[in-house]
């Protein structure tokens, strides 16, 4: 499988990082995962990576992607197809699809991921292993191609919630955990159980009761934000696309031609769209701690080389959280359907993912100590 796309001369005796193609590494190849940037060397490395290396994480190689970050399947038309370790014909999720494989795979202890629509969290779920997108601007973008910057984020990708959480404290400087708590303390709201497959479903329930105090919720589903998204994606590709649309692959370029024509009178009704939204989840959440929802509905999918079919289904859970901007957890809950794992995801207000955090890793081990009985 296209894992990797460059790996550094050397490497030093820090924790293997594997970092998504979209983050500059000066002096290391930074494709993008577009052959428009086959030859791209930077001479500048991204914040996100730089501060990682300080804090003593090993570059071991710039993990594939969906070309552009622009889709959530593990299949690039220019570098190759991702596999998931877990199960060979299966999505290894995208577009952090590479990071994701590498720490499933054991190639890398740590991953470094953007997402922009679930795209940490869905390879995570694929994977089985545990993903956190940070509230919106908490991790610094710079020197990370953009998609949609606005809803944009960058974090980290690791086999456990700690490993995460202490990559957390070196990509955002400030960042402090929360004191440790107990599951019977926190107010869970629980929501879109029921679109879950059947033993997905089951899964997640299981794991929800192991917080006390918990309750149904009605959350709700963005409806009408799209055309701010891809208004930003289209400014994202301004001299690029559609000068150099014969460069990219289908499955990205039919994306871009709906993006470019956005009108602004779209756009306004998306902002418009996008303010009601916040201001209905924000109601949602009132007098609850965390919200409790599936990563996805099923488990990893057949591959498929066009995300575009699929698109809507797998990103459902998880891009609601992006246009909010909230810290959204994904974390394996045990085998579903095809004895392949299922994902929930612990969700917080925007600011608070450190209380995300404290309660993730508190339920991954009441988690693994149920198995263990």
């Amino acid at each position: 499988m296209t894992v990797f796309l460059a790996r550094p001369e050397r490497t030093g005796d820090g924790i293997p990082l594997a970092v998504k193609d979209l983050f500059d590494t000066a002096g290391l190849r930074t494709t993008y995962g577009s052959i428009l940037f086959a030859d791209h060397v930077p001479e500048r490395t991204a914040e996100a990576v730089a501060r990682l290396e300080a804090a003593g994480y090993s570059n071991v190689g710039k993990a594939n992607l969906h070309e552009f970050a622009y889709g959530v399947s593990s299949h690039n038309p220019h570098f190759g197809a991702v596999e998931n370790p877990l199960a060979s014909g299966r999505m290894a999720g995208g577009s952090s699809s590479g990071s994701a494989a590498a720490v499933a795979a054991g190639h890398a202890e740590t991953g470094l991921g953007s997402d922009s629509g679930g795209s940490i969290r869905i390879p995570a779920a694929c994977c089985g292993i545990v993903g956190f997108k940070p509230s919106h601007g908490l991790v610094s973008m710079e020197g990370c191609f953009p998609l949609a910057p606005s809803f944009d984020h960058a974090g980290p990708i690791g086999r456990d919630v700690e490993t995460c959480a202490r990559m957390l404290e070196a990509l955002a400087p400030g960042f402090e955990r929360a004191e440790p708590i107990s599951l019977a303390e926190v107010e869970v709201g629980v929501a879109w159980l029921e679109h879950a497959e059947p033993l997905v479903r089951t899964r997640l329930e299981s794991a929800a009761e192991l917080f006390p105090r918990r309750r149904a919720v009605t959350f709700p589903f963005p409806e009408g934000v799209g055309a701010v998204f891809m208004r930003e994606v289209a400014e994202s590709h301004r001299g690029l696309f559609p000068e150099r649309a014969e460069a990219y692959g289908e499955n990205v370029r039919s994306k871009l031609e709906r993006c470019v024509a956005v009108t602004d009178a779209e756009l306004e009704a998306g902002r418009r769209s996008l303010e009601e939204y916040r201001e209905r989840a924000a109601a949602a959440f009132e007098g609850i701690d965390l919200l409790l929802t599936p990563t996805l509905a099923f488990v990893a999918p057949p591959a498929v080389e066009d995300d575009r079919e699929i698109r809507e289904a797998v990103i459902r859970f998880t891009y609601p959280f992006n246009a909010l901007g909230w810290p959204a957890l994904a974390l394996p809950c045990g085998p579903a359907e095809d004895g392949l794992p299922a994902s929930l995801q612990l969700v917080a207000p925007a600011g608070e993912d450190a209380r995300a955090i404290a309660a993730g890793a508190l339920l991954e081990a009441e988690l693994r100590r149920r198995v263990a009985r």
